[in-house]
């Protein structure tokens, strides 16, 4: 099973389920029941498209953690994230239908059976095939990475097992990478979390550094790697990223 990681395609996702379920709601008014007027009808409307946006905007970011932290995605995990996202947006619906906002008269169990599970029936589907789509556009690996900064000039093109490491040096980050065998490095303007974010290959080891797995040769004592020609610390709080290698 694939999954592509991406927050921000993800947070496309949301937005339109989002839309989706205001002009369903809006027009077929499906979860309707007591004595509810237009004007209470739009807010329910509005309140539960707002509520499912955010809570997929939550599982975007615990799938990625996910699978940075698994290096792998497997259906467990997916019907994990679908129990997730339907459990947030249950409980923040629920609390908004009995505000004063809604003053909503179903118990929780009520409220579960006669609206809930009409909601997850209609939208499942969308997801799935929503998720489905996006996976399809994880890109092709080609062997080659490009790093760019903020200036158009802070641009380097390599091979990804050419990347040995990525520093934190102030404003910049400083590539470390093979050239002919030879360890160059580059300066870039950017952000060690920015890059780790476009290349969740790399390990992240300290606050200040990323390397690539590859490039990992063994441990110089227990706080310190050693990484091709490189001699680099290791946290505590990051160390085991590397133990699970």
């Amino acid at each position: 099973m694939k999954l592509n990681p991406s927050i921000k395609l993800h947070l496309i996702i949301g937005a339109l389920l989002s839309i989706w379920s205001l002009l369903f709601t809006l027009s077929t008014r499906p979860y309707e029941h007591g004595e509810m007027d237009l004007r209470r009808w739009y807010e329910v409307a509005i309140g539960f498209s707002v509520i499912a946006f955010f809570s997929y905007a939550i599982i975007s970011w615990i799938q990625k953690a996910l699978f940075l932290k698994f290096k792998k995605w497997n259906f467990i995990l997916e019907i994990s994230i679908y129990i997730i996202f339907y459990s947030l947006y249950t409980i923040a619906t629920y609390f908004y239908y009995r505000s004063p906002i809604i003053t909503g008269f179903y118990n929780f169990q009520e409220f579960f059976s006669n609206i809930i599970i009409n909601i997850i029936a209609v939208f499942t589907p969308i997801v799935l095939i929503a998720r489905h789509y996006v996976t399809k556009l994880i890109p092709k690996k080609s062997g080659e990475i490009i790093i760019k900064g903020t200036n158009k000039l802070d641009y380097l093109k390599i091979k990804q097992s050419e990347l040995i490491c990525i520093s934190n040096s102030q404003n910049y980050v400083e590539v470390f990478f093979l050239e002919k065998d030879i360890v160059k490095t580059k300066l870039i303007r950017s952000s060690l979390k920015k890059v780790h974010a476009d290349f969740d290959f790399l390990i992240q080891i300290h606050r200040s550094h990323l390397i690539n797995p590859l490039h990992f040769k063994s441990w110089k004592d227990t706080t310190t790697i050693l990484v091709s020609e490189k001699e680099l610390p290791v946290s505590k709080s990051y160390k085991k990223n590397l133990l699970n290698l």
